[in-house]
């Protein structure tokens, strides 16, 4: 059976290519980086071995990741090609889009901090900070560096900067602050601030 759409349709013929069960959860991991085999195995729980393999296959034949060896060793590394990185803007519309969809929370479903990579960029695309700040957010003992700056608000992995501010809460409410759906003083008695507390309402600020 043909796996395509068979439409000269921009839309059905993307969804040719990442429209698969489990293609742009790979590339989400892809944007977050470059990827060895075990580390997007871990990165996805549930997928299983084989599905991995033939996914992988199936997007660096249609030109949207490529394998290169790892500079430690001969272990290869999976990364997107500059069309695969492309892909970053639709997913960041998507995350967005899910807005009302991550209001209840995890509900059990497995959750990785490095998510957050992509995530809390896509909902705070637009931001304007009321200051300059830095902040790191603790969830579970991993953390995320918040950074505001006049053009908006970048997020990264600690890069060895001394936060103006630590947050630590769970990943329902960071998304909720990071959206505008909740504020600082909604959930005060459901997070740990430490350090400059306008520091972290500068980088959530609308």
């Amino acid at each position: 059976m043909s796996r395509d759409y068979g439409q000269y349709c921009g839309l059905a013929r993307s969804l040719d290519v990442v429209g698969d069960r489990w293609n742009l959860l790979i590339v989400r991991q892809l944007l977050v980086a470059p990827a060895r085999y075990r580390e997007l195995q871990d990165g996805l729980p549930g997928i299983a071995t084989n599905l991995l393999t033939d996914r992988l296959r199936d997007l660096e034949t249609a030109g949207v990741l490529q394998r290169r060896l790892s500079t430690e060793g001969n272990a290869t590394t999976y990364a997107l090609t500059e069309w695969g990185a492309q892909l970053r803007e639709p997913i960041e519309g998507l995350i967005r889009w899910s807005t009302p969809l991550m209001i209840r929370g995890a509900q059990g479903d497995d959750f990785r901090a490095e998510w957050l990579l992509l995530a809390l960029p896509a909902v705070l695309a637009g931001h304007k900070p009321t200051r300059s700040a830095t902040v790191g957010i603790d969830i579970d003992g991993d953390v995320i560096q918040l950074r505001s700056t006049r053009s908006g608000v970048v997020v990264s992995l600690p890069d060895g900067r001394e936060f103006d501010a630590s947050l630590r809460t769970d990943a329902q409410i960071a998304l909720g602050l990071a959206t505008g759906l909740l504020t600082l003083d909604d959930v005060a008695a459901q997070i740990d601030v430490e350090g400059d507390r306008t520091a972290v309402q500068a980088v959530f600020a609308r």
